[in-house]
């Protein structure tokens, strides 16, 4: 099949949330969930098949609310945390849970996406990340280096550490801050970091930026005034220490040195809408990917602008492992919020990047296979 031949899964319900499965070292995986009011939501758990150019789909019922925020264990495939919104008492909360897959879809047991006599699995719920108070939980956030035991949640203005025992059934909170100041503060989105023996993470509320300690739960940094409006996201870079992107509803991504906050390092604007930002973590060292208004960015240097575009609204990455030239990342469109597309990026002699092929505002799995940049344009 030809390497830039595409392949088109749609998403029967609008999507917002998607993450790659990092504990998977011999697929290309990703997990979508999707929002609907009316019908029960679903997980998605998404492979290619980069040998037969294809996507392997299944389904997962996932009955308790619309998905806003998924995240997978770093140490167990068959694990997973979702934010999900659920009414009581006439009131909407956002809470989080701990899940796991059915045993069989660990490996890899996926049917294809044209067949229809297949019916959806259910999740098994694990453990509820509540501290007892009716709070809203904007995001989960595992240990990326740990064996899967400690996760971060973020309810309203408190930063709560859990750590999973009895095989992730139990959720026993070990440490826990809040935010102090006036006003409602609330935590919008949070990142773990990888660097430092996994001692730091980074929060985003209103439009500030602020790092801490996970050892006494104490903050460590805080950037004022980040962005001009409400931050949206964050994420460290994974093979650099002390810098840290964001992005906000001011249409920009900013990089910071955790050291000196006094100053972003690299500041792009791109975009006329927000967009989530997300550095990736193959192939390179300093690369970026980050989208909106239809538009999907790659920095690969903090030097020089951006040199790859490409249509979608809110990426993610996941290395490759059966390829290591290649770095995969997924998508969802900004128009029909129904769409996920997969693209790949490869190393090239050549001294420009073009975009991947658009062929559809619908779910697509693209091959990127246009020339690529020489060392110093795109990281080794």
């Amino acid at each position: 099949m030809e390497d830039d031949a595409p392949v088109i899964y749609g998403l029967e319900f609008q999507a917002r949330a998607l993450t790659p499965q990092t504990a998977e070292t011999d697929a290309i995986r990703f997990l979508v969930g999707t929002q609907s009011l009316k019908y029960d939501n679903q997980i998605h758990i998404i492979d290619f098949d980069d040998e037969n150019n294809i996507i392997n789909k299944n389904v997962l019922l996932h009955q308790v609310g619309e998905i806003w925020h998924i995240s997978a264990s770093p140490a167990d495939k068959g694990v997973l945390a979702t934010c999900y919104n659920k009414t009581s008492d006439s009131r909407v909360l956002a809470c989080a849970a701990v899940w796991r897959m059915p045993k069989e879809l660990e490996s890899g047991n996926h049917e294809s996406p044209d067949d229809s006599a297949s019916t959806a699995q259910t999740l098994e719920l694990l453990c509820h990340l509540d501290n007892g108070a009716q709070s809203s939980v904007a995001c989960v956030t595992w240990e990326p280096m740990g064996d899967g035991k400690r996760v971060i949640s973020l309810a309203d203005n408190r930063i709560l550490l859990w750590d999973l025992q009895e095989s992730s059934s139990q959720a026993v909170l070990a440490g826990s801050a809040a935010l102090e100041g006036k006003g409602q503060l609330r935590f919008t989105s949070g990142r773990w970091g990888p660097h430092h023996n996994c001692t730091q993470v980074a929060t985003a509320s209103d439009t500030t930026l602020r790092g801490w300690d996970t050892r006494s739960m104490s903050q460590i940094y805080c950037i004022e005034n980040a962005h001009g409006q409400l931050v949206r996201d964050l994420d460290f870079n994974p093979n650099k220490q002390y810098y840290l992107a964001s992005c906000g509803d001011d249409c920009k991504v900013k990089f910071w040195d955790t050291r000196n906050v006094t100053e972003p390092v690299k500041t792009l604007e791109e975009h006329s809408h927000w967009y989530p930002a997300r550095v990736r973590a193959a192939l390179g060292k300093r690369g970026l990917w980050c989208g909106a208004s239809a538009t999907t960015t790659l920095m690969t240097s903090w030097s020089s602008p951006a040199v790859v575009t490409a249509e979608s609204s809110c990426p993610t990455w996941c290395p490759s492992p059966p390829n290591p030239l290649a770095t995969w990342w997924m998508t969802t469109t900004s128009v029909t919020q129904r769409s996920t597309r997969l693209m790949r990026s490869r190393r090239s002699p050549c001294g420009t990047a073009s975009s991947p092929p658009m062929r559809s505002m619908r779910t697509a799995c693209t091959p990127w296979t246009g020339p690529q940049p020489t060392r110093g344009c795109l990281p080794p």
